[in-house]
């Protein structure tokens, strides 16, 4: 029992690293989507900064999710082979993810407030990984639609098909909500404003 036990040690299905552009192998984007291992890319780091405020080398974190349980070695074997900061000999570099959603999310620090916020949009999906799932947290709906009520506010808008083309172009995560489950919430708010408005006077934007 104790060998059967012993033997999963170090065995996990998520693993991550960083990979430093002027380290890395040219192509190693392309390498690693060859790999057909699922996997997140960032956006390229290059606004972070350490606590003394001296900017950090720009680097990337990848983050790599198999299927089933690997042990540390496969997990190396895939960031050695696209250049990632790693030393095997050493143990060094790579990173045992406890959290899927919540290294996931660290990828554009959008648990960290106090740091650079990068764009969720630019997080590279590899082999059908799909990061908006996997970052999805019920209170990013209510903040969305938050959001979305304030810009309508701000910006005189009436028009569901305005909100939702403006979503489309410049604020996907809004899209998202407003394709998924936030339609009804963002339309009866709509209707409502626009009647209000009018029983006051004001002018028909549609």
């Amino acid at each position: 029992m104790s060998e059967k036990k012993s033997s999963g040690v170090g065995r996990t299905r998520n693993f991550a690293c960083v990979v430093y552009p002027d380290s890395a192998k040219e192509n190693w984007q392309e390498i690693l989507s060859e790999l057909h291992v699922p996997a997140f890319i960032s956006p390229l780091h290059d606004k972070d900064v350490n606590p003394d405020g001296q900017p950090k080398k720009a680097h990337y974190h990848v983050m790599i999710m198999f299927e089933g349980v690997k042990t540390k070695d496969q997990a190396y074997d895939i960031f050695e082979a696209i250049g990632g900061a790693v030393d095997r000999e050493k143990n060094h570099g790579l990173e045992i993810i406890q959290s899927q959603r919540g290294y996931a999310r660290y990828l554009c620090h959008l648990d960290n407030p106090e740091k650079y916020q990068y764009p969720q949009e630019m997080v590279r999906q590899l082999c059908g990984a799909d990061y908006t799932t996997t970052i999805g947290l019920v209170t990013d709906k209510y903040k969305a639609i938050g959001e979305m009520i304030d810009y309508c506010e701000l910006n005189d808008i009436y028009s569901f098909s305005e909100l939702l083309r403006y979503a489309r172009s410049e604020r996907f995560d809004w899209f998202r909500v407003l394709c998924d489950n936030g339609t009804v919430v963002v339309r009866e708010y709509l209707k409502s404003r626009h009647w209000t408005n009018f029983n006051l006077g004001g002018t028909d934007n549609e």
